[in-house]
């Protein structure tokens, strides 16, 4: 079994070091023993590494990572697969169109 390290930078000033908090809750219930690493980082980012490839970018997609696809690729890293995916995200309910 692999050492896995997942990478989280996210935007505190947009509020989601609780995003984050979730997150690691929510993945150290899954697997206890896996390294976590949050940081501040960009504006409106909450960008995802696991093992130094990106698996999720909210840059990009707008969206929060789908926690138990995140949890998948988790474990396929566990057990020494690269990540060559890109985790599914969770709906978009904070954007409404007038």
């Amino acid at each position: 079994m692999e050492n896995v390290t997942v990478e989280v930078e996210y935007c505190n000033k947009c509020g989601y070091l609780n995003k984050y908090e979730e997150l690691l809750k929510y993945i150290k219930d899954k697997h206890p023993n896996i390294n976590i690493q949050g940081r501040e980082g960009r504006r409106a980012s909450f960008e995802v590494v696991v093992n130094g490839s990106l698996v999720h970018s909210k840059l990009q997609t707008l969206a929060y990572p789908e926690y138990d696809d995140l949890c998948d690729i988790i474990s396929e890293s566990k057990n020494g697969e690269v990540p060559k995916r890109i985790c599914k995200q969770q709906p978009i309910t904070s954007c409404s169109i007038s």
